[in-house]
């Protein structure tokens, strides 16, 4: 049997009085991409700081490479041993070259001056085996997003690392880039480059890995091989039930009687939305699918105000409804919660208490446009308890918390302009399965209350699991719906024939 490139165990980190890690274990080997999940807090960018130096594990903890134990003490000694790091927030300096970037910390120089050219000579067969368009002379911060991850991969090949840690390496990148990426990653796996991948896509493990190891409240739970990985499985070893508890939809019912809030009639943005209609009703959840590029965010956001709407017609509670401006929406009760929320939705250096209240600040100003600041605490501390938003204070800013507990400050301030309408795009896109859950159970706890709710999602298993109906949109248009009273089984099998112009399924 093939030796392990990797063996970690009884791994350990306590901090205080907080035990983040119990005597966890990881094998790697060559050639493997092997994915480790867990929920937001269950130890696994602390097991990986562990290996990359960032942390020093607890007494009685082993890493063994090539069979033999390391002492990884800090992050140079852990890429002397061939690991190297990539995290969601790249590490790079955008005002360097490529080649400069590639050697930070092992710059070639002669008679004290940097070798530039030696550097970019040495940096090019590497860009080239990666398939690089740029070279080693670019200037880092002129570079895309997925090139400047590629410039983080050719870092760590160049520096002869044999294992490479990918932390929620897609969260940033177009539906292109990340083929790209994943076809770089098989290139990777095949040369015998060991990868740990890190993700909450379930989607991009079944697509990638190899095996998957998961971690529960700081301890392993276990590794499952390819042929055994299933949602269900990954699930119950994540958060310990199956993954049809996840979806909380007890607002059931036929919701046709119910009064109509928003009516969308024929509307266009001139380029992406080529004439959609629908109805969303109180109470009721709609479901809108599509793939990628399909329009579905570009609906959204020209309902919203964000983009100009070119024809058709909208009434919000039976009046006519033509916002030039997200603030006209806002007046009239209806949000949307972005999909990009720390680019678009937040603001990260500020605290929750600020974010939460930024949708309010008109109504609560005082004295010509004083700010009730103890108004706003108060309503910050009521908000953070009635969604439990794990976080020290109001006052901590937002930017430190998880993926969930973001996207639950975000979904707060737009609840405190009491929305008639709710839309939402993609409201649980990189958060863990622990908070989906529970955003899931407000959308639900919301749609008792009256609200309209329009949830925009790429995940097939999720707008099932929630919505009482499901639009599809496919090249700007809605080209079906499924389930409520349509005849139509809301299945994956259906929404994707709508969504690709196929022919339903027969049983259908």
């Amino acid at each position: 049997m093939t030796q392990p490139v990797l063996e970690m165990r009884n791994v350990s980190k306590t901090f205080g009085s907080v035990k983040a890690l119990t005597n966890v274990q990881l094998t790697l080997y060559p050639g493997e991409v092997h994915a480790l999940m867990g929920e937001n807090g269950a130890g696994k960018s602390t097991l990986m700081k562990a290996l990359s130096g960032a942390y020093r594990p607890d007494p009685g903890a082993e890493i063994l490479i090539d069979g033999l134990p390391v002492d990884i003490v800090d992050p140079i000694s852990s890429r002397q041993a061939g690991v190297s790091i990539i995290y969601q927030e790249l590490a790079l300096s955008p005002n360097l070259t490529v080649a400069q970037n590639i050697y930070l910390g092992r710059e070639i120089s002669r008679t004290g001056l940097l070798d530039k050219a030696a550097m970019v000579r040495s940096v090019e067969p590497v860009l080239q085996r990666l398939g690089a368009s740029f070279t080693g002379e670019t200037t880092v911060g002129t570079l895309t997003i997925a090139n400047q991850q590629l410039v983080e991969i050719a870092r760590a090949i160049h520096a002869d690392s044999r294992i490479l840690i990918m932390d929620e390496p897609t969260t940033a990148l177009s539906s292109r880039e990340t083929d790209g990426l994943f076809s770089m990653i098989r290139q990777l796996r095949s040369e015998g480059l060991a990868i740990v991948y890190i993700s909450h896509r379930m989607n991009e493990v079944y697509e990638l890995a190899d095996r998957v190891s998961v971690l529960r409240d700081g301890t392993y739970v276990g590794t499952l091989e390819r042929d055994q990985l299933s949602p269900d499985a990954i699930v119950r070893m994540m958060v310990g039930r199956e993954l049809s508890s996840l979806y909380t939809k007890t607002n059931t019912g036929d919701k046709s009687d119910a009064p109509v809030v928003l009516d969308v009639n024929n509307i266009s943005d001139g380029k992406h939305v080529k004439g959609c209609s629908l109805t969303l009703r109180a109470g009721e959840v709609v479901g809108l699918a599509g793939l990628v590029g399909a329009g579905r965010s570009e609906l959204a956001q020209t309902i919203y105000g964000a983009r100009s709407r070119t024809a058709g017609s909208m009434t919000l509670g039976g009046k006519p409804f033509a916002p030039t401006s997200p603030q006209q929406a806002i007046d009239r009760q209806l949000a949307y919660l972005t999909e990009d929320r720390r680019g678009d939705g937040l603001f990260l250096d500020m605290s929750c208490q600020d974010n939460i209240n930024t949708g309010v600040l008109r109504p609560d100003a005082r004295w010509g446009g004083v700010l009730n600041l103890a108004k706003a605490r108060v309503r910050a501390i009521d908000a953070i308890q009635s969604l439990s938003v794990r976080v020290p204070s109001e006052t901590f800013p937002v930017g430190g918390l998880s993926g969930g507990n973001q996207q639950k400050v975000l979904l707060s301030r737009w609840l405190q302009i009491k929305p008639k309408v709710l839309i939402l795009d993609e409201p649980t896109r990189g958060v863990d399965i622990g908070a989906k859950s529970e955003i899931y159970k407000i959308i639900d706890s919301l749609a008792q209350s009256g609200v309209a709710i329009l949830v925009i999602s790429s995940e097939l298993s999720e707008v099932i699991g929630i919505a009482d109906r499901i639009l599809v949109m496919r090249e700007g248009l809605i080209s079906g719906e499924v389930g409520g009273n349509t005849g139509i089984a809301p299945t994956q099998e259906n929404i994707m024939a709508f969504a690709t112009g196929v022919d339903l399924p027969a049983a259908a």
